[in-house]
């Protein structure tokens, strides 16, 4: 059974930063790629960053390219998010992911396991 639980999410002004961490357990969780997605009102889940169990590969989209980073700490199991240069439509519930055999990291559907989400708000 895995578990992902994330903590982090707050209230920031633009151009403010924020850390999200995501703890996972679970056998399968330390050979899982892990991601981090987001959702707003109104909007469809869409992908954030993603990075594979070794940490060798490393994914983003191109809206948070340059201002997010992903890594992850093997020995606990637990992914980071630091957000930097906040901007108001980052706003959203944000999600941590985790897939085995993941074939398209951008692909939510693509992913086995879900946290509940942590909300950040970015206030102009």
């Amino acid at each position: 059974q895995v578990q992902l639980v994330e903590s982090g999410g707050g209230l920031v002004q633009a151009g403010g930063s924020l850390r999200l961490s995501c703890a996972g357990s679970g056998r399968t969780v330390s050979r899982s790629l892990m991601a981090w997605f987001r959702q707003a009102p109104g909007k469809e889940r869409e992908f954030v960053a993603a990075i594979s169990w070794s940490g060798g590969s490393i994914f983003y989209a191109d809206s948070v390219k340059g201002r997010f980073t992903i890594s992850r700490v093997a020995a606990n199991n637990t992914v980071f998010l630091q957000m930097n240069s906040l901007r108001p439509e980052d706003t959203a519930v944000y999600y941590c992911a985790a897939g085995i055999g993941v074939q398209a990291y951008s692909n939510a559907h693509d992913y086995d396991y879900w946290g509940q989400g942590t909300q950040v708000t970015v206030s102009s």
